[in-house]
């Protein structure tokens, strides 16, 4: 099982737990499943969303336990679409008698601040129900793919703000008697992380002390391949990166920041990365017509777990398409360090070919000592595990590492673990980030 599934059901069970450790323990505990399950079902849905919330500020301390940036969006997402079935749920629940009813405090005349919060239900009924809404359309349409990125950008900055009526939501209907025991004050605690995180994405201050500014040094392009490279010089503190790591690069501030991954080794005399971009959307589409050389951009980074650290005496490298990237910035770092090599076999496939690409990509592994299998696919057919399979006799020694399309990858990893390999030696970047 992967780290975020693992982070997630673990997640789900011990705040489910708490919950039903908090009904037996609090007095007056209800006679009924229904106004547990309304109160169980909202408070899963607050939680969910404030995690998700912290992930999208994109906290460096998690990435090596959850095995990268890209895993963490995916865990993000998960957290996300559970959080609205929470919601839908608390939403389908929650009774239609009065509040104080259904919370158990019919019998009982409130005082302090027991009596504030009795005193602020309505407003809070009525906050939580509406922001619901807002936020059921605006998760929707942050999961719809054609959905233009600078719109999916300023969504995420809506779900923060709407995140803070609900906190205040919760804060007011969540019965007042389980706010002494664990369950309260975890979810205390996640209401803190979330707002200071909400605050993080409003003010604009993710990754904030991991951003540098650059300029466009040069621009190549592959027409054929419907591909651009881009050499970036920084004149900020890059702390450097390791082949197959990532970053963030913003060139137009209302458009927000869009991941690429490194397509360069890191030398720090000359302070320049390159990035190698398919024209795949609505905005990847226009940047052979937008940038232009010596072009200001902020560059954020490095991110990503995708590293090429294992002990295997050999690795196999797979890519398909723009997933080619990784790859080449891991070949540059092995002609910079020779003595780091072991046999690799890159297996590449492409839809598309452009003899000047192939030519620097055939050069790069020369340089690295990398045995280079290229699949041009309308001429050699689809790539498959078992082409691998037969092309590397070893394979089984070796840890393979993967970057392409979805689809392909499962292909890929299915033939080699029916035929003996352990999943935990192939390696995959998740690189879609919503």
């Amino acid at each position: 099982m992967t780290p975020i599934r693992i982070a997630l059901i673990t997640t789900l069970a011990l705040l489910t737990g708490l919950w039903i450790l908090a009904e037996y323990l609090a007095p007056g505990s209800y006679r009924s499943l229904h106004p547990f399950f309304t109160q169980y079902t909202g408070a899963m849905g607050l939680a969910m969303m404030s995690l998700a919330l912290v992930l999208a500020t994109r906290p460096k301390w998690l990435e090596r336990p959850l095995h990268g940036l890209d895993k963490m969006y995916r865990l993000h997402k998960w957290l996300g679409i559970t959080g609205l079935v929470f919601m839908l749920a608390h939403w389908w629940w929650t009774p239609g008698e009065q509040l104080r009813l259904r919370r158990g405090w019919a019998e009982t005349t409130p005082e302090g601040i027991q009596a504030w919060f009795q005193g602020q239900e309505a407003i809070a009924e009525s906050i939580g129900v509406w922001t619901f809404y807002a936020i059921l359309v605006l998760i929707i349409l942050a999961l719809l793919r054609w959905f233009p990125y600078h719109l999916f950008h300023k969504i995420h900055k809506l779900l923060a703000v709407a995140y803070l009526p609900i906190v205040y939501h919760s804060v007011v209907l969540i019965r007042f008697e389980y706010w002494l025991h664990p369950a309260g004050l975890v979810m205390a605690a996640l209401m803190i992380a979330g707002t200071g995180a909400a605050a993080i994405i409003l003010t604009g201050r993710i990754g904030i002390s991991r951003k540098v500014q650059g300029t466009i040094r040069s621009l190549t392009f592959y027409p054929k391949l419907y591909v651009i490279e881009g050499e970036v010089e920084l004149k900020g503190d890059w702390p450097g990166h390791k082949p197959g790591q990532f970053a963030f690069v913003t060139d137009e501030r209302h458009e927000g920041a869009h991941p690429y991954t490194i397509a360069s080794d890191w030398v720090p005399e000359e302070r320049c990365l390159v990035f190698i971009v398919k024209e795949l959307g609505d905005y990847t589409n226009q940047l052979p017509r937008k940038l232009k050389k010596g072009m200001p951009v902020t560059v954020e980074g490095p991110y990503g777990c995708f590293d090429f650290e294992d002990n295997h005496p050999r690795q196999i490298w797979v890519a398909g398409g723009i997933g080619i990237t990784p790859f080449v910035a891991r070949m540059k770092y092995l002609a910079h360090h020779p003595g780091e090599r072991q046999p690799i076999d890159l297996f590449f496939t492409t839809d598309e070919y452009e003899q000047d690409a192939a030519d620097k990509l055939i050069a790069d592994a020369d340089s690295a000592g990398v045995r280079l299998h290229l699949y041009f696919t309308p001429r050699d057919g689809f790539l498959t595990g078992e082409a691998i399979r037969s092309a590397v006799a070893e394979w089984r020694k070796a840890s393979i590492w993967f970057c392409g399309p979805t689809a392909f990858g499962k292909a890929v990893k299915r033939d080699l673990v029916s035929n003996g390999l352990s999943r935990a030696d192939f390696h995959q970047e998740l690189f879609r980030m919503r």
